[in-house]
Order: structure tokens, then sequence, then C-alpha cells
């Protein structure tokens, strides 16, 4: 490996900008969701969630949590788990492409797909919190 790719891969910064990439998806939607309260509700009544409002407001503070986890790296493993239970949920809830035909399902399928790549995501950035801790822990990354 190319020294400048092992110095990247090991730095602070990199990680950070990893994590902040990660957290905007997460912080953006759970944000939305308590400014663009209308929107929000109107998102829970489409998908038949029911009461609304505890659905709404749920999914935020599940979304803004999650996010501040993974942005400040504290117990990062606890926002991914928690982010990945609430797509599979909403894999579950919502994207039921086994249950629809033609252009809904393929959509509906595409975003299921994309959520467990997120959670493919999630899963390496806990992992790599984990070891990046452990190394910190025995002085070989600052």
């Amino acid at each position: 490996m190319p020294y400048f790719i092992k110095l990247s891969l090991e730095s602070q910064w990199l990680w950070i900008i990893s994590r902040c990439f990660l957290a905007l998806l997460f912080f953006s939607s759970g944000l939305s969701k308590v400014l663009d309260v209308e929107t929000g509700f109107q998102e829970m009544q489409a998908a038949g969630l029911e009461p609304i409002w505890l659905f709404n407001y749920a999914s935020a503070l599940i979304l803004l949590v999650g996010a501040y986890s993974i942005l400040f790296d504290r117990y990062l493993w606890l926002g991914a788990a928690l982010l990945s239970v609430f797509l599979v949920i909403t894999i579950v809830l919502v994207h039921t492409f086994w249950n629809m035909s033609g252009l809904q399902a393929q959509i509906s399928l595409y975003f299921a797909l994309e959520h467990i790549s997120v959670i493919g995501g999630l899963i390496g950035t806990a992992i790599a919190s984990h070891f990046r801790q452990q190394l910190q822990g025995v002085g070989v990354i600052a």
C-alpha cells in the first residue's frame, strides 16, 4: 500500500470526514422531521403508520441520536445498531416491495437495497471505531 494511502487511512481527519458523511444522511432526515413537521406527518400517513405524531417524533429521535453517536464517535456501536434496526424496520413496514407490483415494487426494492447497503456501512463504521479505539489505547494511531 502506498505510504500516503496508509497515512490517510490512519489519519484523524479522514475518520472525521467519513463519520460526517455517514451522519449527514441520518441527521438531515431527523432534523427535517422536527423542522418540517407537516411533511413528516404526511410521510408517516403515506406509510400507514398511526399515530403519525408518535412515529414522526420517534423516528426523529432515533435518527438524531444515531447521527450524534456516529458524528462524535460516542457509543458509535450503539448508534449504528439503533440505526440499523431502524432501517430494517423501515424496509419491513414501508418498502414492502414483495407486496407491490410494477414500478412501485421496483422503486421500493431499490430503497430496500439502499438501506441494506447503508447497514453494511454502519457495521463497517462500528468495526472501524472499535479498532481505532484499541489502536489509540496502545499508541499506534493518534
